[in-house]
């Protein structure tokens, strides 16, 4: 970059994004690399090519054969989590300000409703906490902890009206969150027909319950009791079952922060069954370090406490990256969750009161890189699909995000594969005074990192805006997930008097869509019933003229009456709600 561009980088910041284009860099995507430069205009990518020509008032940046890459988003974070009795310390501002250190342009954060708690109370809680401070963009899932008439109609206005197409729920963390299996099956069932993925954190609750009571009358209090509580088993046994009852109901599941090799394993053997909506996520805790030994002081140990817990054995941060190689496991996350020292020490006389939760989101992408690029394992574009594309994708967000392409959002990462740092917590921009990679030095770090189009890293130099970024509504029904595969699904021809694939074809689009379409169809139905149509199909591609959906119904009742069409949903250039006719 010129020293006029920096100028106006470090001047500039509250100001609207300035053109860019960065030149020389090698554009990974999850699917191609290529030699091309980038430019990005208000915000956007508007074209990319070779050699391309600087418009009038561009700043332009080197990469200098450098990758360029999607920004990082990270799926699963918990900022200003009230949690066992405190409140973790990386606001939305501090931590998305040390995502964007790290090479992350987005977060999804957890409103997690207390039991009783409505659902719709606690997102807005998360809405005015949050859109003030986010330095980037950020998206919501919304926590289910009990089960009733109220929670399912709310999961209904959260995904027609607020931008949700994600729920949690807990088999562990008993008396607190964790549900049982009759409500996890009708939540995954409400999922199902609203179009929304499933998650969950999945421990056997039960059992350790009582494997806390065995361990605390044998006199164990100190930290080693968290692990020795919920071993592997009883991860791996959650897993199954959650799976089985996705199955049963036909929905869609996320399992979180899978942490070892047995529950990836089961994860793996189903998809390979057949279970295909079946999601796992590793975390850069897991893929990075493992638990410590129990010669470490408490304020280490505890540091380290979350649930699941890092395993001990020292293979299953390799295997949890070679999950991830084979698609076994398909995203990663953090689970970011930090406290002080102070505050795990409330723990000190009982291990079941250590606050859960640890740092990642400043670190993800290096240790990532370090432990899966450097050692061969993965190549780099597999660690943009694992960092970023495959979260885009699983929950709606692609092609505006998890991709470089034309018309996505300039969320842009310069990556140098060749820099190192050690990592620290005297260093580091989380609020939090202990980080669980101490020490570590990793080769492959961001340098400069865009966005929304404004460079807000570069160099070692934060240049962040509070408030830069906001709530992105997440659409129900992702494609990459509701039975269609590479984004474009083609329900068979049949009589449009079927009702069942009428509503099946109507799910392929999003919820105001399929209402105003329903209108129409209903107004249409006299015909159908003639049988002058055979049902028409929708495809999803990324380039196509659009027209508004208004002009769309317009167009398409009369051809309804008449002869067959083919729609053809675009969902580029971060366009919503438009379509295209093929007649």
């Amino acid at each position: 970059m010129d020293n006029n561009a920096a100028q106006n980088v470090a001047e500039g910041n509250a100001s609207k994004p300035p053109k860019l284009l960065i030149k020389g860099g090698k554009v990974v995507n999850a699917d191609k690399t290529e030699n091309v430069d980038v430019l990005v205009e208000d915000g956007v990518i508007t074209d990319i090519g070779y050699d391309l020509a600087a418009p009038p008032g561009t700043m332009v940046i080197m990469a200098d054969g450098r990758y360029v890459i999607p920004g990082g988003i990270d799926p699963h974070t918990h900022l200003e989590f009230e949690f066992m009795g405190t409140k973790s310390v990386d606001d939305f501002y501090k931590g998305t300000r040390a995502a964007i250190a790290g090479g992350t342009t987005m977060v999804i954060d957890f409103a997690i409703a207390l039991p009783g708690q409505s659902l719709l109370e606690v997102y807005d809680k998360y809405r005015s906490m949050a859109d003030p401070k986010v330095c980037c963009d950020y998206g919501l899932h919304v926590g289910i902890t009990w089960w009733s008439r109220t929670v399912s109609k709310e999961m209904e206005l959260l995904c027609a009206q607020h931008g949700v197409n994600s729920f949690k729920l807990f088999m562990a963390y008993k008396n607190m969150f964790m549900v049982d299996d009759g409500e996890l099956y009708e939540a995954f069932a409400r999922c199902k027909e609203l179009g929304a993925v499933a998650m969950v954190h999945a421990e056997n609750g039960h059992v350790i319950e009582k494997n806390v009571h065995k361990l605390k009358q044998a006199g164990v209090t100190g930290p080693e009791g968290h692990e020795m509580s919920r071993p592997e088993e009883v991860e791996a046994e959650a897993v199954h079952r959650a799976a089985m009852i996705a199955s049963q109901t036909g929905c869609p599941l996320y399992v979180v922060h899978v942490m070892s090799e047995s529950a990836a394993k089961v994860i793996e053997e189903r998809r390979n069954a057949g279970q295909t909506t079946l999601f796992g996520e590793a975390l850069a805790a897991g893929l990075g370090t493992v638990a410590p030994d129990g010669k470490c002081s408490f304020e280490v140990a505890a540091a380290h406490i979350m649930s699941p817990p890092l395993r001990k054995t020292r293979s299953t941060p390799l295997a949890l990256m070679k999950a991830l190689a084979s698609g076994a496991l398909q995203t990663t996350g953090t689970d970011n969750c930090t406290f002080n020292k102070n505050q795990k020490a409330l723990g000190k006389e009982d291990f079941t009161k250590i606050p859960n939760g640890l740092n990642g989101l400043e670190d993800r992408m290096s240790v990532i890189w370090d432990k899966g690029v450097n050692t061969d394992i993965i190549d780099p574009q597999k660690f943009v699909e694992i960092t970023s594309t495959n979260v885009a994708k699983i929950f709606n967000l692609y092609p505006k995000k998890g991709c470089i392409e034309i018309g996505s959002e300039a969320d842009i990462v310069i990556w140098n594969p060749d820099k190192s740092k050690k990592i620290s917590a005297t260093t580091h921009n989380h609020a939090c005074d202990f980080n669980i990679f101490e020490g570590m030095v990793v080769r492959g770090v961001p340098e400069t990192v865009i966005v929304k189009g404004k460079v807000c890293y570069q160099h070692g130099r934060l240049m962040d805006s509070k408030g830069h970024g906001s709530f992105v509504p997440c659409q129900v029904f992702p494609p990459h997930v509701y039975g269609r595969r590479e984004g474009k699904y083609r329900p068979d021809a049949g009589d449009c008097g079927k009702a069942k694939d009428t509503q099946y074809c109507l799910n392929t689009l999003n919820f105001p869509e399929r209402q105003l379409l329903t209108s129409a169809l209903q107004k249409a139905a006299p015909t159908a019933q003639r049988g002058c149509l055979k049902l028409f199909k929708v495809s999803f591609t990324f380039s196509l003229p659009l027209v508004t959906i208004e002009g769309f119904i317009q167009t398409m009742v009369p051809l309804y009456k008449c002869h067959s069409t083919l729609i053809s949903r675009s969902r580029s250039h971060g366009h919503e709600n438009l379509l295209r006719i093929n007649s």
